[in-house]
């Protein structure tokens, strides 16, 4: 027989230390030393790792307090949750979600705002304006219902906090991103009271310093210490590789963090690295034609870290911690950091300026057309023109281009110092 029964729930008597009457399927009543008597449920919804194994992850909601929930009450919302479990639905969140839906606060409506930004943005865009909301806004103006929200509040709860640590380009990003959410509430008829209580606000701000170019190394002989430097790296072996095949591909270091194996076609005459569209900047899809040299690096790589059948494996540089997220975007810098080359030598973006810079200086020869390392570049430029290339634009051309400069590389390497 159950312990949870109406007679058993009201007989139950406080004790020094909480203690739980067990019902069916996860369902169970805390009675705490006050004579608190309250509804709990646990579940299991998705994994964490444990002990480097992915395990099942333990949940636990709150249905209420006995008497103003009787059993019949619990069971039923115990049932009802179960449905959404059923389905892949955290309860939790889902009520949440509802709640926040009904009261039209700021992180209600910046939510909305988010999910339909989300279709258009890169994913390392929506994850920075994500970052931006969650970690930034909400805990200081999120909970305020939109209608009554107020500049000072803007101002002094959430940029001024930012600003506080010299963070002054951070405090301005943040401020686009509530502009776009409050323009957004007052185009839906939500908006605060007073208006548009963003405008303005950027005069209020400290003005950042003059963003400097990437940092990049152009000079032949340097490019050759900087690449005999990355052979000599001694840190992590993932970290080596993406280090190694930075130069090569020169794309953004964003796009290679998130490099995955099922983007990569290693077999055949011509090996490509598609990058979806959704990962470009431009929102295009992009071709990268891949040189002999990347080639075999991620032949080595691919028994480090691509899928086998004892492993799932997405990324092709995975996180350290976990290989369910890409190797984080600071990974690359820190490295050439432990390198010896600090932020005005050296950076992640540098590797781009570098090849830009040797490609349309020309080489052993070899001169390539602008259009071709434009494409090649998948450069976000406005002209008319150039906003037509497709994913697969001179891509013989650029297949070709790849090769000479990846073989340039190498020689610059292999240079007597």
């Amino acid at each position: 027989m159950p312990a949870l029964t109406k007679t058993a729930i009201e007989r139950a008597k406080p004790r020094e230390k909480p203690y739980k009457l067990k019902g069916e399927r996860g369902l169970y009543l805390l009675v705490t030393p006050g004579n608190a008597k309250l509804w709990r449920l646990r579940f299991r919804l998705g994994h964490v790792q444990k002990a480097g194994k992915l395990v099942s992850r333990e949940r636990m909601m709150g249905l209420g307090q006995w008497p103003d929930i009787d059993l019949a009450t619990a069971e039923e919302r115990r049932d009802e949750a179960r449905k959404q479990i059923a389905r892949g639905v955290d309860p939790v969140a889902a009520r949440q979600a509802e709640k926040l839906k009904q009261a039209d606060t700021f992180e209600s409506i910046a939510r909305e705002w988010l999910a339909n930004q989300k279709p258009g943005l890169s994913a390392s865009t929506y994850e920075r304006a994500e970052w931006m909301l969650e970690k930034l806004t909400f805990p200081w103006i999120g909970a305020e219902p939109m209608v009554t929200l107020t500049r000072t509040d803007i101002v002094n709860r959430v940029l001024k906090r930012i600003e506080d640590r010299r963070k002054y380009v951070t405090a301005r990003r943040t401020l686009q991103r509530i502009a776009s959410v409050v323009e957004y509430a007052m185009l839906s008829d939500r908006g605060p009271a007073k208006g548009d209580i963003t405008a303005g606000v950027a005069k209020l701000l400290v003005k950042p310093p003059k963003a400097k170019n990437h940092a990049s190394i152009k000079d032949p002989a340097a490019i050759g210490q900087l690449l005999r430097d990355i052979d000599d790296y001694n840190g992590h072996g993932v970290t080596l590789y993406a280090l190694k095949l930075a130069p090569y591909l020169f794309v953004r270091p964003g796009e290679l963090r998130q490099m995955e194996w099922a983007e990569v076609a290693l077999d055949g005459p011509e090996p490509v690295w598609t990058i979806p569209a959704e990962k470009m900047k431009a929102r295009r899809p992009h071709i990268v034609p891949l040189p002999t040299q990347a080639v075999a690096l991620l032949r080595e790589l691919y028994a480090l870290t691509g899928p086998s059948p004892r492993r799932k494996a997405r990324y092709v540089f995975p996180a350290m911690t976990t290989s369910l997220r890409p190797m984080s975007e600071n990974t690359l810098n820190t490295a050439i950091r432990r390198l010896g080359y600090d932020n005005t030598q050296m950076t992640a973006h540098g590797f781009r300026s570098m090849a830009s810079t040797r490609l349309n200086e020309g080489f052993d020869g070899h001169v390539f057309n602008k259009d071709w390392i434009e494409a090649q570049q998948a450069h976000g430029d406005a002209d008319a023109i150039r906003a037509t290339y497709n994913h697969a634009s001179y891509l013989p051309q650029r297949r070709a281009m790849m090769q000479h400069y990846a073989d340039y590389l190498d020689s610059l390497r292999a240079a007597p110092t």
